[in-house]
């Protein structure tokens, strides 16, 4: 039997007519939550709120239990636009069954509510809109899946929700002690699952086309030491005839010497339009076979199975591939989504010390965009970062990582190709972070880089009038306690600030560097590339 559907979301979402449709075509039952908070509390939910809505939020919350507990055949429920953000109810619906947000931006809600009574909590204008939904978000985004509702009639927002149902099933079924987010993105919505287990080749057979025989391992030579052939065998072992293919570790893989390099030996192993490749390793591996597949044979599938705390967190998460040209890092890409990334605790045991301690940049960097309780998550962590090799996994490492892969995902889910100016969000620390990464040579790690470019993001969001200094200290602070060097005034000469003016993000002279306001708080804002030199260099002159 199926678990219940709950439909979370801002008011105008379109929870209750797209809740209608997908229980229609289940041959499902559909419940309106404000419908049944108005029977048991004997009036409307507009007249509930006015009279009391701290009465209203308990009457809600023990409605809601009482459906979830009530038994019977599984349920499709539209919640009302604060059910989520109240209370334990987010935490009861998880438990229970699969959480769907509805995506909506300020424009969506206005022009669907306009100012529609029986609406008590709809704030009046747009930015009043805007700020409600921004204290909500940290709710929605703990769903499971977020489907974005913004130009879509409710016929294929009810499709999009379909899928997720779909792809949730088939990934419950075959590996349920995992958690797992899913990134909806209609027909090619896919699962990110964390697990503490080993590596699951039946999930990975489940979530490939049916006719998918022949697989490409791709990995680098440290990964295929220590997880090689457990990978190997757990794909064989569920009917997949594999072929491994391995490249160097490090950076200085992403060349398109390596690319050429592997696209001939994987034509040359048999593989054609039915096979796929599994991604098995770091940053660099995951960039590298992603950009294979999605060019050889005009793209086939690709899993990812990061390996490393960087790769799980953020860059196999999202469908961004590439490879590094001498001008800059990923100038040469595409986007090609996976069909699964399996991110399995147990890997990162091996995961030599500054590998881990390099996480950290791109963890704080989630941090600061989510906000204080994942900030205190990361926080929780730093003993564990800055400790040797071998380190036992800590137990609140699972929750940031799922923290961490939530956020990307409702993130791409909003905005996958960067049409929309949210996804650039997640470029936080990144504009001077690549600068240092590739005038370094790529000695530098990934997230060693990021954590310098996050102290540069500050500075200049404090230059900028958009931060208070103290910024800055409180990142540097966090940034050492992690055991990764906060120097940066010593990177800062004209070569790496040069390199930001051919950053890919730039649009002529100007690029949309993500600032920062305070933790949980940043935008993208047009600076002149010329200026973001001005304040680094002023500073570092000091």
């Amino acid at each position: 039997m199926s678990s219940p559907l709950f439909l979370v979301g801002f008011m105008g979402a379109g929870k209750t007519t797209v809740g209608k449709l997908v229980a229609a075509r289940r041959g499902r039952r559909f419940v309106d939550l404000d419908d049944e908070i108005a029977a048991a509390g004997g009036a409307p939910t507009a007249e509930l709120v006015a009279r009391d809505e701290p009465a209203f939020r308990r009457l809600e919350a023990a409605t809601l239990a009482r459906l979830i507990t009530a038994g019977g055949d599984p349920l499709i429920i539209a919640t009302g636009g604060g059910a989520a953000a109240h209370g334990d109810n987010l935490d009861r619906m998880r438990a229970a069954g699969l959480v769907v947000t509805l995506s909506v931006s300020p424009e969506g809600v206005r022009a669907r509510c306009g100012h529609q009574s029986g609406r008590p909590l709809l704030p009046e204008t747009r930015d009043q809109v805007a700020a409600l939904l921004r204290r909500r978000e940290p709710s929605y985004r703990r769903a499971h899946a977020v489907v974005d509702t913004d130009g879509l009639g409710a016929e294929a927002v009810a499709e999009r929700v379909l899928t997720v149902e779909d792809v949730w099933r088939t990934t419950t079924a075959a590996i349920p002690a995992a958690s797992t987010t899913l990134l909806a993105l209609g027909d090619r919505t896919y699962p990110i699952v964390v697990s503490p287990g080993p590596l699951d080749g039946a999930l990975i057979r489940a979530l490939l086309p049916p006719t998918t025989r022949l697989v490409a391992l791709v990995t680098d030579g440290n990964v295929r030491a220590a997880w090689g052939d457990s990978a190997r065998n757990a794909l064989a072992a569920a009917g997949l005839d594999v072929r491994v293919a391995t490249v160097a570790p490090g950076e200085g893989s992403k060349a398109i010497s390596t690319y050429h390099r592997l696209c001939e030996e994987l034509i040359g192993d048999g593989l054609d339009r039915s096979s796929a490749i599994v991604a098995v390793g770091g940053g660099v591996v995951g960039d590298l076979a992603g950009f294979v597949a999605a060019t050889i044979l005009r793209g086939i599938p690709v899993v990812q199975v990061p390996t490393t705390l960087v790769a799980m967190t953020d860059s196999a998460i999202g469908g961004k591939t590439g490879i590094d040209l001498a001008a800059g890092k990923n100038l040469v890409g595409a986007f090609w989504q996976p069909r699964l990334v399996a991110a399995h605790l147990p890997v990162l045991a091996t995961l030599p010390a500054r590998e881990r301690r390099a996480a950290f940049g791109e963890l704080w960097k989630y941090a600061l965009l989510d906000g204080e309780e994942t900030w205190a998550a990361v926080d929780a962590l730093t003993g564990w970062a800055a400790g040797g090799d071998h380190a036992p996994l800590p137990p609140g490492l699972a929750d940031v990582v799922e923290r961490a892969a939530r956020f990307k995902a409702w993130i791409v889910a909003r905005d996958e190709r960067e049409t929309r100016g949210e996804r650039a969000l997640l470029n936080l620390g990144h504009t001077i972070g690549h600068a240092i990464e590739a005038e370094a040579g790529w000695r530098l790690l990934h997230g060693e880089c990021v954590a310098l470019g996050l102290i540069a993001a500050a500075r200049v969001s404090a230059a900028l009038g958009l931060a208070a200094p103290v910024l800055e200290e409180r990142i540097v602070d966090a940034v050492r306690r992690s055991g990764l060097d906060a120097g940066l005034d010593p990177w800062l000469g004209d070569a790496v600030l040069a390199r930001v003016g051919v950053d890919k993000k730039r649009t002529g002279s100007r690029i949309g560097f993500v600032a920062v306001r305070e933790v949980g708080a940043c935008e993208v804002v047009p600076v002149e590339t010329s200026e973001i030199s001005r304040i680094l260099r002023a500073r570092a002159a000091l």
